[in-house]
């Protein structure tokens, strides 16, 4: 029996690479915005913290204990410092997040492009096993005529 040969699996196996890279791409983009979060979620811990300490400090000399003020102000410096680090990694969570916004419209073009490919060879393999079904019943029409005629070769000349 024949075989199916899709004369454009060259393309589709392209248009399946170029997907596979632009998956990998927003897996990349993605890494990259959780380990943002990651440290941006870390800083704010960080953050709390040092307003706790610094909290906890100015209670104390509310009380009437003695106050190291360039502790206080070092720590207040660690904040802000923190408070800084922190808006910074957020506008550069905002640059991934639009970074990641493009790959995964490239990824949903490259993916519907894929899948045109796939369309057309369920199509045209559709249309092969169809030919292949016509041919072959036209195979079995053919070999019924064929015995039906040595039947009738057979049986007239046994009559004469």
């Amino acid at each position: 029996m024949a075989k199916f040969v899709f004369q454009f699996e060259a393309v589709l196996k392209q248009r399946r690479a170029v997907e596979r890279a632009r998956q990998l791409a927003v897996a990349s983009i993605e890494r990259e915005r959780l380990a943002l979060e990651d440290t941006i979620r870390g800083m704010q811990r960080q953050i709390v913290r040092e307003k706790e300490d610094l909290r906890e400090q100015l209670l104390a000399a509310r009380d009437g204990a003695r106050v190291d003020l360039r502790s206080v102000r070092l720590q207040a410096g660690a904040s802000l410092d923190a408070v800084a680090r922190t808006q910074r990694a957020v506008l550069q969570l905002a640059g991934v997040h639009s970074r990641l916004d493009a790959a995964r419209l490239q990824l949903l073009d490259a993916a519907t492009k894929r899948k045109s490919v796939e369309l057309l060879k369920e199509r045209r393999f559709e249309e092969w096993k169809a030919e292949q079904a016509s041919i072959e019943g036209r195979m079995l029409d053919e070999l019924s005529v064929m015995r039906a005629a040595r039947k009738g070769e057979s049986g007239d000349g046994g009559d004469a």
